[in-house]
């Protein structure tokens, strides 16, 4: 019976400190929920990560007149978060020569990814192409504007200058021993800023640190925020 109150009390104090119901009868909550690793690490101690292809690299010469090495930006990053956040053995593997240059037909190319897995060793070999678009998203938007003159309200067409960033990335995850595919998945994302100078490179790892939590969760446990509605009537 002690239990049964102790329980009841520990109910009440939480609903107490929830926020007011979003609809009557219920309230909405954030929860932080653990999320497996996808790719199953058992046995794998090591991973190599390989050249990724750059797929298309677009706008990137229009910006501050940069030319990014995206190929190179995205590899740093990578290496650096595989090895903060993981406990894998991460390698470089230095230029590797693509027997083809078709995603769909690499991942058919078990022997190549077999040798490449002898040569380094690596348990694990990570590879994929990159898309990286930088868009002009200026145009005209419609806004109010208050007289000085007689504090009535007018609507013009007013120039807004944005900069869009789109990432795509194709990850593809080999096993070092057998050269099969274990794993694949596209990521994608996209920022947007004001103003036409906005660097490249602050737009692209915008885009990346969106995209981190899901990138690592192939590799490691990871929480997620996920909403639930908890009933109060």
């Amino acid at each position: 019976m002690k239990h049964h109150r102790s329980w009841a009390l520990a109910a009440l104090f939480v609903l107490a400190a929830l926020p007011p119901p979003a609809s009557a009868g219920s309230v909405e909550v954030k929860l932080q929920l653990p999320q497996r690793a996808r790719l199953n690490l058992q046995g794998k101690n090591s991973i190599a990560v390989a050249p990724f292809l750059v797929v298309t690299q677009e706008g990137a010469d229009r910006l501050q007149g940069r030319d990014i090495d995206v190929q190179k930006e995205f590899e740093r990053y990578l290496l650096k978060i595989l090895r903060r956040e993981t406990e894998l053995k991460v390698m470089e593997p230095g230029p590797v020569d693509y027997p083809v240059y078709d995603f769909a037909q690499l991942a058919k190319q078990q022997e190549f990814w077999r040798a490449l897995g002898e040569r380094i060793p690596a348990d694990l070999i990570l590879a994929g192409g990159l898309d990286f678009d930088i868009q002009d998203r200026s145009g005209y938007q419609m806004q109010e504007y208050i007289s000085p003159f007689n504090g009535r309200t007018y609507y013009r067409q007013v120039l807004v200058e944005q900069t869009g960033f789109e990432y795509d990335i194709l990850m593809q995850v080999y096993d070092g021993k057998t050269g099969d595919l274990l794993y694949q998945d596209n990521f994608k994302d996209f920022q947007s800023f004001e103003g036409e100078g906005t660097d490249p490179l602050a737009g692209m790892f915008e885009n990346l640190l969106s995209l981190e939590d899901r990138i690592l969760n192939v590799f490691t446990q990871k929480e997620v925020e996920a909403s639930r509605l908890l009933f109060t009537q």
